[in-house]
């Protein structure tokens, strides 16, 4: 039996563990938080259940993927776990010291992976003994339904690395994308300046955010408008992403939107603080 363990239980890390139980795999997730993983358990079982009712799934499909998983306030999960998925918070040393934890914990053949939107792999990879043996695998949200896995490669990634990244990821149902450790990869390199420049339409007084939303809905066909995008990533991690783009590119054309630094510092983080460019009741 092929065993996960999934490190933050946050929006990306518990829709990882529901995509890896609902494949087969037993599952560890785990959060130094006790509500949080509470709260990912009851949001894991609501959308097993909602596919279930959508006839996506059986019932008996749902209730193993819930059999097969567990969560833990310490990452001793990691010590059996023949893959470790790190979904933790966008900040750099709170990866490092994750990684340097479970370099110490996790079996040597063990693959370490960081769900990271823009922190350098390889950068991650320096905090372990083990450099060849991690890399990047860069989920999209809401994970059981966005196709992506965005495979990283760091600079001292082993070919075999890379190779089992994008084969579990197949098995997942999912489509891997191989790019090499650059900051913001590939998704949000493009992605973020987007959004960025969206907020400054709204900044400036160009537009508002639902016209800015209704321009590239209807003109560009994106099924979302970028500020609703936005709000659903998170106005925190999309500032979090846009510092390092800024910073390790060295390029003032990543520079984040001044309103969108006034909104996060107000804690108008988006759908998960009920308001952001719009304002959410459910």
């Amino acid at each position: 039996m092929s065993r996960v363990a999934v490190v933050g239980a946050g929006t990306m890390g518990r829709g990882i563990a529901h995509v890896f139980a609902q494949h087969g795999w037993d599952t560890a997730l785990i959060d130094v938080s006790r509500p949080a993983l509470d709260a990912a358990l009851g949001a894991i079982r609501a959308n097993l259940d909602r596919q279930v009712n959508k006839g996506a799934l059986t019932g008996a499909v749902r209730d193993a993927a819930l059999a097969r998983l567990v969560v833990d306030t310490r990452l001793d999960p990691a010590g059996a776990a023949e893959l470790v998925i790190e979904a933790a918070t966008e900040d750099p040393e709170t990866k490092f010291s994750i990684f340097r934890e479970l370099d110490r914990i996790a079996p040597p053949g063990a693959l370490l992976a960081s769900n990271t939107s823009a922190i350098s792999i390889t950068a991650i990879a320096a905090q372990t003994r083990r450099a060849p043996r991690v890399i990047g695998m860069h989920f999209m949200n809401p994970v059981p339904l966005m196709p992506l896995v965005e495979v990283v490669r760091g600079l001292e990634t082993a070919a075999e690395t890379v190779q089992r990244t994008a084969e579990i990821a197949q098995a997942l149902g999912k489509t891997p994308v191989e790019v090499r450790d650059s900051p913001g990869f590939v998704s949000n390199r493009v992605l973020m300046p987007m959004i960025n420049e969206a907020v400054f339409c709204v900044m400036e007084g160009v537009a508002t955010p639902e016209a800015v939303d209704a321009v590239m809905r209807l003109g560009m066909n994106h099924p979302l408008g970028p500020l609703a995008l936005a709000d659903l990533i998170g106005l925190d991690v999309c500032l979090a992403i846009l510092d390092v783009l800024h910073r390790d590119l060295g390029d003032d054309k990543y520079r984040p939107a001044p309103l969108l630094r006034t909104m996060v510092a107000a804690g108008r983080l988006g759908r998960k603080s009920g308001r952001g460019f719009y304002v959410y009741r459910d």
